[in-house]
């Protein structure tokens, strides 16, 4: 007999079935005992009239039995078991926690250390369902739009930005780098003829933090386009994957969401306002000072508040980044050559994307390459391309942790990642 999932049990017309999975919770009584079998799609309830074998939670076994209807019954459908057998048996005393209640009454770091048992809760495992169709997504709307994906290394030899937090590696006895971000190597292929091109992969930074919202190893959702008019193409192109983005979870994760609590409306139009009026407002509307340049953890969690109010959005572009903010290859404003046509995504409080245009004419990037105090001679790889006719060229790189995190309105990016690696997690 071949075995049917849980979630296809609900309208099946099949008399007898075959369910595997792992037992969630078992409720004995004096001449039955009901037990609740967990898969990855689903939990169903057993009835065992007889119980031949001592059963206990989370041993993995097999169901053979009549698929009935059942008011009392979760989902209004149970199965009489007529056989039952053991596939996978369990040793321990204790769990490390009780994975079938409500909540886990445990701290996030005892999760993570036993994620293969936290992962088994439907709560916890439907964060990546959603995370999985979020990635979908993302290839599904870039593809309708002729984009190519691609795969570039995460060795590599030198830093992508000129920053210092990067993870070294001994390459056969070279020092190399694990990438920040497969930036050079998508402006690249941009170059080389592919005009449109993502990557969905991880990427690496050395940073010293240790807070909610910064991990050192991320997947990004990196996009790059040729030929654009100017960097608002590029927050086009981000909206309409927004919009397409939230419709598809909606369709496809319905069980998820309903899971979590989680209702996701049709995103509005985004506005953009040039970081300098953000300076303004956050100092108009709640006296609080920037940083130069740029705006710090609260001022994103500010400046979200005011566009709910002023716009019923989630969302806002920070526009006009200051030269000095952004990396050697960003393309000067202009209107204001002190300014940068770029921009970050704000989503509930929390930066989840950057972008911007590139420079793409050769001189000018190695001179920018020089006043930012690097040589280019360590980035030739990288400047040749630019002597073959680059066109103007653009792009922008979600993080996927963030981005599921707001989503699900998580409390820590850490659960949003299936096995996070940060400041002080290497394991498991």
């Amino acid at each position: 007999m071949k075995r049917t999932y849980v979630k296809d049990l609900k309208g099946s017309k099949e008399k007898e079935v075959l369910v595997k999975g792992w037992i969630y919770k078992i409720y004995e009584l004096p001449n039955v005992t009901f037990v609740k079998l967990r898969d990855s799609s689903g939990i169903i309830q057993i009835v065992l009239e007889e119980k031949s074998i001592d059963l206990k939670n989370e041993m993995s076994i097999e169901i053979t039995g009549s698929l009935v209807e059942s008011k009392k019954a979760p989902g209004g459908i149970e199965i009489l078991a007529s056989s039952i057998k053991v596939l996978g048996n369990t040793y321990y005393d204790i769990l490390p926690f009780e994975i079938n209640k409500k909540k886990i009454s445990a701290s996030l770091e005892t999760v993570l250390d036993n994620r293969s048992v936290s992962l088994r809760k439907p709560e916890l495992r439907a964060v990546f369902k959603i995370q999985q169709e979020i990635t979908n997504a993302f290839r599904e709307y870039l593809m309708s739009l002729e984009f190519t994906e691609i795969h570039t290394p995460k060795i590599i030899s030198s830093s992508t930005e000129g920053g210092s937090e990067m993870f070294t590696v001994n390459y056969f006895d070279r020092r190399a780098f694990l990438a920040q971000s497969p930036q050079f190597y998508k402006q690249m292929m941009v170059g080389a003829g592919f005009e449109r091109v993502f990557e969905v992969a991880p990427a690496y930074r050395a940073e010293l933090h240790n807070t909610y919202r910064h991990l050192n190893e991320y997947i990004s959702l990196d996009v790059e386009m040729g030929f654009i008019e100017s960097y608002e193409d590029l927050m086009e192109i981000e909206e309409g994957f927004l919009k397409h983005l939230f419709k598809h979870i909606n369709e496809k994760c319905q069980y998820e969401l309903e899971l979590l609590g989680i209702k996701l409306k049709d995103i509005k139009p985004i506005p953009r306002i040039p970081l300098a009026e953000v300076h303004e407002i956050l100092k108009d509307e709640f006296g609080k000072s920037s940083p130069p340049g740029n705006i710090d953890g609260e001022g994103e969690v500010l400046i979200s508040k005011w566009v709910k109010e002023k716009y019923d959005s989630d969302f806002v572009f920070l526009t006009k980044y200051p030269v000095p903010k952004r990396p050697m290859y960003a393309m000067p404003s202009q209107e204001d050559k002190t300014l940068t046509d770029s921009f970050d995504l704000i989503y509930k409080g929390l930066e989840i994307t950057t972008g911007g245009q590139r420079i793409h004419d050769y001189n000018m990037l190695k001179e920018n390459i020089i006043k930012f105090g690097l040589e280019p001679e360590d980035f030739k790889f990288y400047l040749d391309t630019f002597k073959y006719g680059m066109p103007p060229h653009g792009g922008f790189a979600i993080g996927l942790e963030r981005i599921t995190m707001k989503i699900l309105d998580l409390d820590n990016i850490r659960e949003a990642t299936l096995l996070p690696r940060d400041i002080k997690r290497l394991e498991p």
